[in-house]
């Protein structure tokens, strides 16, 4: 089975440990891009793992 590219909104909310609602206001900021295929919202499973890269090195700065 090839790797997963893409993963739902609801996914990356469970990976993020937050609601969609806060994954939508991300994709809103431009902080997490997105795709839209039709009408679904999909974000790049390589998206969320930058996403807590880049969180995670603000972190280590604070």
């Amino acid at each position: 089975m090839p790797e997963k590219l893409l993963m739902t909104v609801a996914e990356a909310a469970e990976v993020l440990n937050v609601g969609k609602s806060a994954v939508y206001d991300l994709i809103r900021m431009n902080r997490l891009p997105s795709v839209k295929i039709g009408r679904l919202r999909r974000i790049p499973v390589s998206a969320v793992h930058e996403y807590v890269a880049a969180v995670s090195d603000d972190w280590s700065r604070a």
